[in-house]
């Protein structure tokens, strides 16, 4: 797995956004990341839908190389951490998890995690909330306009349309307005939405070996 990484400045902090659908901030020490929706493929199974569980897999592996590649003392998920409650998924999620006992996990929570208090404990969070804040920045799942802190947020799953005279390709990217960063879906077993992304702003689009600004 190849990572290509490109800085990036927010009010005067230096952000490190990969190719791998994450971002690391160096001074915190955080690796940081969106929508993993843990559970989404037992979930289709269970309603009929054949899928392979590899697909979940591959995203915890390209996690761990991330984690051995900036040595992070805690990884953010800015919302969506599951897709619908606990399964099967969750369980392989949480031995994956066992692996990292001195990483922090902050977990924003999203429309998509409804947590027992079983399934909390089961996850080993040391954080939960609506929204976490350090040093003027505020993670929040979705971008809330009655706040006035800098906002580093997922939610939309953005995507870009590139067209060439043979074919249109769609591609994540990560959007930077004057007042959010707006984080791609870290699963890729995730839709795009290239039209409800926010205006005015700066796409960092990647492949699998580059990104490119837009």
């Amino acid at each position: 797995m190849n990572i290509a990484t490109k800085n990036i400045t927010l009010n005067s902090e230096i952000f490190t956004l990969t190719n791998q659908r994450a971002a690391f901030w160096k001074k915190e020490k955080a690796l940081i990341l969106s929508d993993l929706h843990i559970g989404k493929t037992a979930h289709f199974r269970k309603n009929g839908i054949a899928l392979a569980n590899h697909i979940m897999k591959s995203d915890l592996e390209r996690l761990s190389v991330l984690i051995e590649y900036f040595q992070p003392e805690k990884f953010i998920v800015v919302g969506d951490l599951l897709h619908a409650g606990d399964n099967s998924d969750v369980d392989e999620f949480c031995s994956w998890r066992n692996q990292y006992p001195d990483l922090q996990f902050c977990l924003i929570k999203g429309n998509h995690d409804r947590l027992s208090a079983a399934l909390e404990k089961k996850l080993c969070l040391n954080f939960k909330s609506e929204s976490l804040t350090i040093d003027g920045f505020t993670f929040v799942h979705d971008f809330d306009k009655n706040l006035t802190e800098f906002q580093i947020t997922g939610h939309i799953h953005p995507g870009v349309v590139l067209n060439s005279a043979v074919k249109s390709i769609r591609l994540p990217c990560f959007v930077q307005t004057k007042d959010q960063l707006l984080l791609p879906a870290f699963s890729e077993f995730t839709g795009l939405d290239t039209k409800n992304i926010p205006k005015g702003g700066k796409f960092y689009v990647f492949t699998d070996s580059e990104i490119h600004e837009i």
